[in-house]
This record gives structure tokens, C-alpha cells and sequence, in this order.
């Protein structure tokens, strides 16, 4: 490929004024472009893995005093030859340093850029350079223990074993279709059988794995739902600490989705504000409405605001929830305006909902008054949600391998349809050719994780969606 015979340069590090800022290089000719611009104090050139303090120098002009440190390929992160700068945070300082490298034909890496050639040049395979975007952009320990383990290469183990044995397996029916006139079986169907449900069951499992993974990585998915004006927008901005919607007496105020997170106890949870739902005919808030349900579907914590200053709204909050939850989900059901109505008035306000959970046999976890809007009772329903995740961050810190990347859910997925293929084709007596031509498949889709199989379109995706200088 034609863009790895160029080099390449990055800011590392966050763009705007910092104490240090950190400008990466990556190429074959990476020493030689450094020494034009970087005198090593002493005079002495900068041994690999070294690192020197010097003058970064446009000529007789000094741009910086800094460190320099080079990397000698293979043995470096993009398998080629590299080096880092570590100059001062001035903006000015990065521009003429960059500036500089340009001058003497460098070019601005793409996003990604740097970990795309350690993949193409053998450092890591597909799932670990993924792995590298997801740690840096892991906010809790959970989701840094996935990353950490699959660009530690866990995952890619696991699929390397399953891989080799279904080769084998597919190797050796294969070699039966060349001896197919002597009628010799060299792969047993017994042992197949045995391997295949082995196999099979590993990708089930890695399967069933991404629904906690996609919640560690991408946070637990929060509905706040109920009619309008009870107090949705508000609770949403308490959490987050900031005006996220809009508020007003107005019905119908928020029309469409928001969405924020937010770090409680070591766990993302997303929160989602929706479309007050009520009988309308206005054409958008319908949409938004519908919307609102397809969100309630999807999220794992449902939270139901009900207001404290309108009971005999509270039967019908609840009937809109029946049939539209799952026993999966957790529901959740705030008392809001709790300060504009008399304590006796919130104790029989709370009984009321309870015996109408009853009736409509909803379960909620928890049936708690608040005002969103003084800030009264949020941290009681903060614990409520910490210790709803509990089984999460259990299931986070027992180890073994969680899939949180939606192309790997798709291939192991392609693959277990295979598999059942072959499965089928067993048991039913299907030609040998036919079933090892599904074991194929199955590989196929394995291998695609980990960048055995790969295009050009699909590196692209995968590597644009880093930042520049990674």
C-alpha cells in the first residue's frame, strides 16, 4: 500500500495550550528527518530508545528547547521507524515544529493512521488496534478491564484456538474429496461433532456476552418517560448538572430525544429524556412520542415520573407502561413535586401508586418521592440505580471475555449460523463437500475479527473513527 511508504506526523496529545505537547513521527526515513531539525545537546545524535534534551532549530532560529526520544522498527509501535517530541505546549511552538516537518515532505497522518500500520505491519491484529480506540475512550474501570484484555489479545487467543481446530477439522474432510473414489474418512464424525458443539458453544457464549459489554462500554441505557410537564427535562438536568433540555410549563416542550451520561459509582449510565406522552394530534410531537416508546424498548432502567400535584393522572402514567416493558428491564417510579404537596399528602400519594402497580402488575424496584427541582431526593435515587447494576459490575470484574464491538456481535453472529449449518449438515448426512464448505464460512467470519480477512473499506471505517495521532 502507497501511504506506507510515506512519512508521517500527529500532535499527540489534545490540541490547545498545554505544558507539554507531544508530536509523533512514523516512516523509514524518521531518523534522518529528525536529526535536519532536532540538535541533541552535546552534539551527539539520539540513540534509539534514548531519550536526549536538545533545540528543535529552523535554520540558526530557535523554536524550542525540548526531548526527543526514536524508535528503531520492528521494534516499535507502527513497526517502523518513529520518534516523539516532546516540546513545549505553545500552540505557536506545534505549528512550527509541524511546519517544519512538512518542509522536508512529512505528511499530516490520518486519523488512526498510526495504528492502522502496526496492524498492516504485524504489531497487532484488528481486535487489539480496536481495542487501543476503546481504552482511550474508557471512562470507568469496567470498561477499561475489556479493553485491557482485548488488547492484551484474550479475545484474539480465544478465536485463534477456535479457529485452528475447525482448520483442522475442515482440512482433513477435505483431504476425504481427494480420496473420495477409496471412500476413506479422515475426520471422525464423532470427534466433529464433539468439536463443533465445543466451538459452537464458546461463540454462543461470546454471543450472549455483548449485551453486558455494550453496557460497560456505552453505558447503561436510562428512559425517563411519563406525561408531559412532570418534570422529565428538570431531572435530566439535576443528574447531569447542566440545562440539558429545555424546561417550561408549555406541554410538550420536548419534542425529541436527549441524551447525557453520567459517572455514578464506577458506572456510565445514559440518560435519556423523552416526548411527554399524551393524546395529541400535533403531527412532530406524535413522532417524538413514538419515539419515546422505541427508547423505553431499548433501555435497561425505565424511570417513570409521575407529578405529585396531579394523582389522578398516576393510573393512567402506569397503564401507558403496561405491555411496553419487559421483565429485563427495571423500573423505577419517581413521586416528583414532592415539595408542593403535605407530607400525609406524599405518604397516601405513595400508597396510591403502589396499589395501582398491583393492579397493573408492575413491579417497579422502586417507588421513591423526590422534586427534581430542589434537588430533594436525588441522591436516594442515584443509589437506587448504583445498586440496580450490582450483577453488572460483578459480572464486569469476574474476568473473562466480554465482546463490546458491534462488528465482532455481527461475525461471531454470521459465524454461530454457520455453525448450526454445519450442524444440520451432520446430522442429516449432507455431502462432505457441502459441510466443510459451511466450516469455511465459519472461519471465515472468525478470521474477520482479527483482520485474517479484510478490505480496504472496511479498514477504513475502523481506523476513521480514531483520533489523529493514535
Amino acid at each position: 500500500m502507497d501511504f506506507l511508504n510515506r512519512n508521517i506526523c500527529a500532535l499527540a496529545t489534545p490540541a490547545g495550550q498545554g505544558a507539554i505537547a507531544i508530536i509523533r513521527l512514523s516512516g523509514e526515513d524518521t531518523p534522518e528527518i529528525v536529526g535536519k531539525i532536532f540538535e541533541a545537546a552535546g552534539g551527539k545524535a539520539p540513540l534509539p530508545y534514548t531519550m536526549r534534551y536538545g533545540a528543535i532549530k529552523d535554520g540558526e532560529r530557535l523554536i524550542d528547547e525540548c526531548l526527543v526520544v526514536t524508535f528503531q522498527g520492528p521494534h516499535s509501535y507502527t513497526g517502523e521507524n518513529s520518534a516523539e517530541i516532546y516540546c513545549h505546549g505553545s500552540q505557536y511552538i506545534v505549528q512550527e515544529i509541524i511546519k517544519l516537518l512538512l518542509g522536508l515532505g512529512v505528511k499530516m497522518a490520518e486519523p488512526g493512521e498510526f495504528s492502522k500500520r502496526a496492524f498492516l505491519n504485524g504489531k497487532l491484529d484488528l481486535a487489539q488496534a480496536e481495542a487501543v480506540a476503546d481504552l482511550i475512550s474508557s471512562e470507568t474501570e469496567a470498561a477499561h478491564r475489556i479493553a485491557m484484555e482485548q488488547m492484551k489479545g484474550g479475545f484474539s487467543s480465544e478465536l485463534k484456538v477456535m479457529r485452528e481446530d475447525l482448520l483442522n477439522l475442515v482440512s482433513l474432510m477435505e483431504l476425504e474429496l481427494d480420496f473420495s473414489e477409496e471412500e476413506v474418512e479422515f475426520a471422525d464424525r464423532g470427534q466433529l461433532g464433539d468439536l463443533l458443539a465445543a466451538v459452537s458453544g464458546r461463540v454462543t457464549q461470546l454471543i450472549e456476552s455483548f449485551s453486558l459489554g455494550n453496557v460497560i462500554k456505552n453505558g447503561v441505557p436510562v428512559a425517563i418517560v411519563g406525561a408531559t410537564n412532570t418534570g422529565k427535562s428538570t431531572l435530566l438536568n439535576t443528574l447531569v448538572g447542566e440545562e440539558r433540555a429545555i424546561v417550561s410549563n408549555i406541554h410538550g416542550t420536548t419534542r425529541d430525544v436527549i441524551e447525557d451520561t453520567m459517572n455514578l459509582g464506577g458506572i456510565t449510565f445514559r440518560f435519556i429524556d423523552t416526548a411527554g406522552i399524551r393524546e395529541t394530534k400535533e403531527t412532530i410531537e406524535i413522532i417524538g412520542i413514538e419515539r419515546t416508546y422505541q427508547k423505553l424498548r431499548s433501555a435497561s432502567v425505565v424511570i417513570l415520573v409521575l407529578d405529585a400535584s396531579r394523582p389522578e393522572h398516576f393510573a393512567t402514567g402506569l397503564q401507558n407502561l403496561v405491555g411496553k416493558i419487559s421483565s429485563r428491564q427495571q423500573l423505577i417510579i419517581l413521586l416528583n413535586k414532592m415539595d408542593e404537596v403535605s407530607e400525609l399528602g406524599v405518604e397516601a400519594h405513595l400508597e396510591m401508586i403502589k396499589d395501582l402497580c398491583v393492579e397493573n402488575t408492575l413491579g417497579p424496584i422502586a417507588v421513591l418521592p423526590i422534586s427534581a427541582k430542589k434537588g430533594l431526593g436525588i441522591d436516594d435515587l442515584c443509589s437506587v440505580l448504583v445498586e440496580s447494576q450490582k450483577a453488572l459490575t460483578s459480572s464486569a470484574a469476574g474476568g473473562g471475555t466480554l465482546v463490546s464491538n458491534i462488528r465482532h456481535y455481527q461475525a461471531l453472529m454470521d459465524a454461530q449460523i454457520a455453525l448450526d449449518r454445519v450442524e444440520d449438515g451432520l446430522a442429516s448426512g449432507l455431502a462432505t463437500d457441502l459441510v466443510a464448505q459451511d466450516i469455511r464460512e465459519a472461519l471465515y467470519h472468525l478470521g474477520s475479527i482479527v483482520g485474517e480477512i479484510n478490505t480496504e473499506e472496511v479498514l477504513g471505517n475502523i481506523f476513521g473513527r480514531f483520533c489523529v495521532g493514535k
